[in-house]
């Protein structure tokens, strides 16, 4: 089945809303993926190759440095670190305000965290200091703000 510019802009836009909500907004970010994105697609099939393998090589290039997910992360930590304090249903919103804390920003950027980030010790160092830094910004900010955020 022939895939078109409307398809992958569709995939990459619900994977960035679920995964990285920072990116949503990046209009030639995204213009630039899927066209790269399409235009392997094409090739793979003007090269003979069969529809499944160019899709597969059109999502390489869709998903490149995007497997990686501070929001992800962030989420996993509210769930596992904060499920007491604060409600699974309140996570991926928490999860995006904290996104623009600067010592969250911060944190990340200095591990620079790519597609092979998962699995490795610094991953998990990176979700040890994160851990810290959300439970002082929840500690400077209030749960009854957060609770209130939830109602």
């Amino acid at each position: 089945m022939e895939k078109s510019i409307s398809y992958f802009r569709s995939v990459l836009e619900q994977y960035l809303s679920g995964h990285h909500p920072e990116m949503t907004a990046d209009t030639s970010f995204i213009e630039s993926r899927v066209d790269e994105a399409l235009s392997i697609y094409a090739k793979t099939v003007k090269n003979g190759g069969a529809h499944i393998e160019a899709e597969e090589a059109a999502n390489e290039v869709l998903y490149k440095g995007l497997h990686f997910s501070a929001y992800d992360m962030i989420v996993e930590i509210l769930w596992n670190e904060f499920s007491e304090e604060i409600p699974q249903g309140l996570a991926g919103r928490l999860a995006a305000i904290l996104l623009g804390n600067s010592g969250i920003r911060n944190t990340i950027a200095k591990y620079r965290p790519d597609d092979r980030f998962d699995g490795t010790p610094e991953r998990d160092l990176l979700y040890t200091e994160l851990t810290g830094i959300i439970r002082l910004v929840i500690e400077r900010n209030g749960l009854p703000v957060l609770n209130h955020a939830s109602q």
